[in-house]
């Protein structure tokens, strides 16, 4: 980073400083010490020491100084935590000096809780962030219980850690989302938190939450913590203070003009050069204006997203009352209303005939199905009278059929009177002759039907 970046984070070192701002780093989940592969502990050296070098050369006062920590997970298990202790000792070991100055251990939501980081940062010299959120989500029920009661007893020993290296104590607060159930779920942080955990008057608290300093705005709020007063409300995105460039005139196809419309433009582009806005401070435009810093409550987020662009309809101011408007506020006229009303009467024509195209179809499968369940019965009538005698025959007459036919015709009819039904047509006598058992049946309508031994 030195020395292409050394003069912007001085620059920022300084506006910390003013501010009384408290700096921390936070290196990534492959940022491993206990690692049992090499290329993982080389690749966790390197990503420290830059961020070691980047809170050096901030050139903050002492004090903040010593405060710029960064704040590390102990990692995976790796099948024996035991064994990960033991390199994370040997690589913590080999360190550099400014990189053990300034880092501290956080107990997670996975694998490690307090009762295990304790003791190590105990006895490395290593400071102890507590994490309520991931405390309640995995502690050692064994010595404990979830919540804040229990573990205000080991906060004794918690702040020892910090101020043997003379450090100012941290600690860290989020809440679950409300429909979090499951220990997976509840590791989602919510946007903002409702309470505030019990912590000493000399320990700082970062609130870990989504919102970022939105959620910290609330809790000053809601508790009415020092400072409160001195923010307000969001204002709406649309400011009327703005500055924006005149707008510009559309250029028209040029015409020829007479010197007297000359003359006149002229006039006019001199008093519209008079009424050029003039430009507004910064301080006054920005967001939150002069008043103060910017808070928006709950669910109103989209104050900060400006909408691109509203198109409205074009509503003729000097439509009469009484009259009709359409869709893009022109005023409707006789054949517009005449044009809608065909349009209407189209629609509910074409949804008819379609309800009545799928009435029709549904009609044809049901008497199809019905005539197919009469051949069937049929048949199973004429193979048990088969069975009688063997070569015995059963005809049927052909006034019989047509009688048969004629119902069938006319329950058709009764269902649906604008179809007339076809006339089926004269059917040959049909012939069964009985076998006990082989046989093949085929269709009966206008064929003789013969089972015969295959």
């Amino acid at each position: 980073l030195a020395p292409f970046a050394s003069e912007a984070l001085a620059e920022v070192g300084k506006v910390a400083a003013e501010l009384g701002h408290r700096l921390t780093t936070h290196p990534g989940q492959y940022t491993q010490l206990g690692s049992p592969r090499k290329p993982v502990i080389d690749n966790a050296l390197r990503d420290l020491d830059y961020h070691a070098e980047m809170l050096s050369l901030l050139k903050l006062p002492p004090q903040q100084d010593r405060d710029a920590v960064m704040i590390l997970h102990l990692g995976g298990v790796f099948g024996d935590k035991e064994a990960t202790l033991a390199r994370f000792r040997e690589n913590y070991a080999r360190l550099p000096q400014g990189i053990k100055d300034r880092l501290v251990l956080e107990n997670d939501d996975v694998s490690w809780y307090v009762h295990e980081l304790l003791p190590l940062c105990e006895e490395l010299n290593i400071p102890f962030v507590l994490d309520y959120h991931h405390h309640n989500i995995i502690f050692d029920q064994t010595q404990m219980r979830e919540g804040t009661k229990d573990i205000m007893d080991l906060y004794p020993r918690i702040l020892a850690t910090w101020k043997r290296k003379n450090i100012t104590p941290k600690m860290h607060y989020s809440e679950p989302t409300p429909e979090a159930i499951t220990g997976r779920q509840r590791r989602k942080h919510n946007p903002r938190v409702a309470t505030l955990p019990p912590c000493p008057n000399d320990m700082d608290l970062m609130i870990e939450a989504k919102d970022k300093e939105q959620a910290v705005f609330e809790l000053m709020r809601t508790f009415k913590l020092p400072g409160f007063e001195t923010f307000n409300d969001m204002l709406p995105h649309i400011r009327k203070d703005d500055n924006k460039p005149p707008p510009k005139n559309k250029k028209k196809t040029p015409k020829k003009k007479t010197k007297k419309q000359l003359e006149a433009e002229e006039d006019e582009d001199e008093d519209s050069s008079s009424d050029e806005p003039t430009p507004i401070s910064d301080s006054e435009v920005g967001m939150g204006g002069p008043d103060g810093r910017v808070y928006w409550p709950p669910g109103q987020e989209h104050w900060l997203r400006p909408v691109k662009k509203v198109v409205k309809p074009k509503v003729d101011k000097k439509a009469p009352p009484g009259k009709e408007v359409d869709e893009q506020g022109r005023i409707m006229t006789a054949a517009m209303k005449r044009k809608r009303a065909k349009e209407g009467e189209e629609a509910v024509n074409a949804a008819q005939k379609e309800g009545e195209m799928l009435a029709m179809k549904v009609e044809r499968v049901v008497d199809e199905g019905v005539e197919g369940e009469e051949e069937e019965k049929e048949i199973v009538r004429g193979e048990g009278k088969g069975k009688r005698g063997k070569g015995e025959k059963i005809e049927k007459g052909d006034d019989e059929k047509k009688g048969d036919g004629e119902k069938k015709a006319g329950g058709r009819a009764a269902k649906r009177k604008s179809i007339k039904p076809e006339p089926e047509p004269e059917q040959e006598e049909q012939t069964v002759a009985a076998t006990p058992t082989l046989g093949r049946r085929q269709s009966t309508r206008g064929k003789k039907v013969d089972y015969t031994e295959e």
